[in-house]
């Protein structure tokens, strides 16, 4: 069953607000990064083993922050081009529900399954 033109409306809504939300925390996790990088006061081994901590959790959080994010940009793509909604595997019709819980997703329930199964 194809979607409406009002779902689809609503989820490119949705990624953009999602989009968004992911642009501040990574300017916030710069700010964050930025500081602790120019924070050059003397410290002791556990503060800088607490800093390097940090710096390595913000990187990794970045890293899947931009990963999500195109995620995103594809989806809006396929928006776009008239095939969001449809499975990248197997091209049958991905549930709404499974989209509104994530509106980036690729898959339908069934491949992802098989994929995770496949993966064991």
């Amino acid at each position: 069953m194809a979607l409406s033109k009002k779902f689809i409306d609503k989820m490119e809504k949705s990624l953009l607000a999602i989009k968004r939300e992911i642009i501040d925390e990574l300017v916030g996790s710069s700010k964050e990064f930025e500081e602790m990088v120019t924070d050059l006061s003397p410290k002791d081994l556990a503060d800088i083993a607490s800093d390097d901590i940090d710096r390595k959790m913000l990187e990794a959080k970045g890293q899947t922050l931009l990963k999500r994010m195109k995620l995103i940009d594809a989806a809006i793509a396929r928006i776009k081009q008239g095939k969001y909604g449809l499975c990248a595997k197997c091209g049958k019709p991905i549930g709404e529900k499974r989209l509104e819980a994530i509106p980036y997703v690729l898959q339908c329930i069934e491949c992802k399954e098989a994929d995770e199964k496949r993966a064991r």
